[in-house]
C-alpha cells in the first residue's frame, strides 16, 4: 500500500500537501484509488477533494482533526476552513468519544456535511500509535467496504 510522502509534518502547508495528495492519486488508474487519511490529512483531503475532483474509489478518514478549535496551537497554512461540501466518491469517517482533537459531535458533523458513513469505536483517543493502535483489524475491515 503506497503511502503519500508529506514534506511538512511540523508546520504544514494545505497547498503542498494537497499537490502530493493529487501527484500519489494520478499515478493511478481513475476510480481505483482508496485513500486511508488520518487527523489533519482528513481535512487535506476534502481540500484535495474540492480542488482537483479526481475520481477515487473512495476514503477511510480516520480521527479528523478540528483544526478550527482553540486546542489547535500549533502553525499549519491554508487547512481552514474546513470544507464542509459532500465529497464525490464514497467515505467513512471513523472517531472515538475521547479524542482530544475532535469531540464525537464534530466528528459526527463533518461526516454528516461529507456524505460520509460514520462510525464510533468508542474509548479509543486519537485512534494513533499514542493510543495503543498498532495493526488494526477493524480499521482493514472498514477499508475492504471500497
Amino acid at each position: 500500500m503506497p503511502r503519500v510522502q508529506q514534506t511538512e509534518w511540523d508546520a504544514p502547508d494545505c497547498s503542498q500537501w494537497i499537490a502530493a495528495i493529487d501527484a500519489a492519486v494520478g499515478q493511478y488508474p481513475a476510480g481505483t484509488v482508496v485513500l486511508l487519511a488520518h487527523s489533519l490529512a482528513c481535512t487535506a483531503v476534502a481540500h484535495w477533494a474540492k480542488k482537483y475532483n479526481r475520481p477515487i474509489k473512495g476514503a477511510l478518514l480516520v480521527a479528523p482533526s478540528d483544526i478550527e478549535t482553540p486546542a489547535y496551537t500549533f502553525p499549519s497554512t491554508g487547512f481552514t476552513p474546513i470544507p464542509l461540501e459532500p465529497l464525490p466518491f464514497k467515505t467513512i469517517v471513523v472517531t472515538s468519544d475521547n479524542d482530544v482533537w475532535v469531540s464525537a459531535q464534530r466528528a459526527h458533523y463533518f461526516a454528516s456535511c461529507w456524505g460520509s458513513q460514520f462510525v464510533n469505536i468508542g474509548d479509543a483517543g486519537h485512534i494513533n500509535a499514542d493510543a495503543g493502535f498498532g495493526p488494526w483489524p477493524q480499521g482493514m475491515a472498514l477499508i475492504q467496504q471500497f
